[in-house]
């Protein structure tokens, strides 16, 4: 007589994030894959009224990152993420942190550091037109330059690290099947 086999437990879907910071990631998301293809071509633009209409909108889209950076990170200290999922070995629970992070400092520091380098150049940033920000630092071309040089590293170095999260995600969504991807999909409500 052959042993009957035991049923096996169903695996647990792992919790998903809270709505906010999934909706939050979605308009960040489809921000920033705007915005940083948008760099790459206005800096290779002849300059003319195309490249400053260009620099006008990633300057505005800049910003409106900003200030959901902002919201972004006030929504994870506020409804804190859900605890890593039991499947997930540690250390790539570590790593992906450390992406997420690196993230949220980037899409905090780049739009800063945009704003810099506008002003060093002698440009104000208006935000699609309805206002302008304030000038924080006065012309100055060394600036222009160095604020601008770290604003195109950190620019190959975001699109860099969005490759990896992009990649991972679709990987653990459509490859591994763990339920990973589906805590950040937005939830569609009846």
């Amino acid at each position: 007589m052959t042993p009957t086999p035991t049923p096996q437990a169903p695996t647990p879907q792992p919790i998903p994030y809270a709505p906010p910071a999934r909706r939050l990631h979605w308009i960040m998301a489809a921000l920033v894959l705007t915005v940083i293809p948008a760099g790459f071509i206005m800096m290779n633009m002849p300059s003319g009224p195309a490249q400053d209409q260009l620099f006008d909108l990633h300057r505005s889209i800049g910003f409106t990152i900003l200030c959901l950076a902002v919201v972004r990170v006030t929504v994870r200290l506020l409804i804190p993420p859900p605890p890593p999922p039991a499947s997930l070995p540690v250390l790539q629970w570590r790593v992906a942190e450390t992406v997420h992070y690196a993230l949220y400092a980037l899409l905090l520091g780049m739009p800063v550091l945009g704003w810099l380098a506008s002003n060093a150049f002698g440009s104000t940033v208006s935000v699609f037109g309805l206002f302008n920000l304030p000038d924080i630092i006065r012309k100055d071309d060394a600036l222009a330059d160095l604020f601008g040089t770290w604003h195109a590293r950190l620019g190959y170095t975001i699109s860099g690290l969005l490759v990896v999260h992009i990649g991972v995600g679709l990987w653990h969504g459509f490859i591994k099947r763990d339920g990973i991807l589906s805590r950040m999909l937005p939830s569609i409500s009846r």
